[in-house]
């Protein structure tokens, strides 16, 4: 169990690494920056923690890095570095969710008895649990539109705020489900989270 905990913990440093990157450069710019550091870690956490929540056979988990694993990698394109990827890197990097849901497809029974039907998670907490990472993970789908829409990549402040909601629910349900990966990873963002809210909602009304 010790080199599962590895596992997760290190896909935590990377997504530690990310915001406290990201949190630094924007206090040194006085307003909320998209570093490609940002990305490249949130991509390698985002991989590590899919595998993370497969081990565990934990459901909510998979669900958050089905939801904004591509985004990354949009991120990443958008930014011009995807194409600097070694293509053997490119194509496991792009397979690795589509394998994983064909192993879900070909085994639905057992998916079901371990993932939905989980004796150590019960229902209710699974669900809020679930709602948690889909909040957390659907601010990337909001940060998704809104830099198509702007034409860059960028962090706004309604992705921050998301950030926060999804954060506290995520914290609560590792603390019931006495995880201390998701405890960890999610209380050293929080203060981050809270405080790229407040440097963008001061850059929007001094705009």
């Amino acid at each position: 169990m010790g080199w599962i905990y590895a596992i997760g913990f290190l896909a935590q440093l990377f997504f530690s690494a990310r915001i406290l990157i990201q949190w630094v450069l924007s206090e040194r710019a006085h307003r909320i920056v998209s570093p490609s550091a940002y990305w490249i870690c949130s991509l390698a956490g985002s991989w590590l923690l899919f595998l993370y929540g497969w081990l565990r056979d934990d459901f909510s988990i998979i669900l958050g890095q089905l939801i904004s694993y591509y985004i990354y990698l949009w991120n990443l394109n958008l930014k011009g570095l995807y194409r600097r990827i070694p293509l053997l890197l490119r194509a496991v990097l792009l397979l690795t969710p589509v394998a994983a849901l064909v192993a879900i497809a070909g085994h639905a029974e057992a998916f079901v008895r371990d993932f939905l039907q989980n004796d150590q998670v019960p229902l209710w907490l699974l669900l809020f649990g679930s709602v948690g990472q889909a909040i957390f993970s659907l601010r990337f789908v909001y940060q998704w539109l809104y830099s198509a829409r702007h034409g860059e990549s960028s962090l706004p402040v309604g992705f921050w705020a998301m950030s926060l909601v999804g954060s506290a629910m995520i914290v609560c349900y590792g603390l019931i489900r006495l995880d201390p990966v998701l405890i960890l990873g999610q209380s050293v963002g929080f203060i981050a989270y809270a405080r790229n809210f407040l440097i963008g909602r001061k850059h929007d009304h001094e705009a």
